[in-house]
């Protein structure tokens, strides 16, 4: 984690974004030595976006698991994909 003070976004910008670049971590700027903001990389926010999303998707799936909701095994999951890749017409199968 960087943390600079939000002078050093209006004085070196090209410095934060290379080093929001190179690290792909957010830069945390302050004002008076308190936090404000944080700058990252728009390849960083992204990632952080997809692995959110990720995240938000699996404890979907673990609640309904938890809630005994049937959910569908390997070979089921498997031969969907098959039928799928492979021009089968069984697109709702599952």
């Amino acid at each position: 984690m960087q943390i600079k003070p939000s002078a050093s976004i209006r004085q070196n910008y090209s410095e934060v974004s290379k080093l929001c670049k190179t690290t792909m971590e957010p830069v945390y700027l302050t004002v008076n030595g308190e936090g404000d903001l944080a700058v990252m990389s728009i390849e960083a926010f992204e990632r952080r976006e997809k692995m959110l999303n990720l995240k938000e998707a699996l404890l979907r799936v673990e609640e309904d698991r938890l809630a005994g909701k049937k959910g569908h095994s390997i070979d089921e999951l498997d031969a969907y994909l098959t039928s799928v890749i492979h021009g089968g017409t069984s697109h709702g199968a599952l």
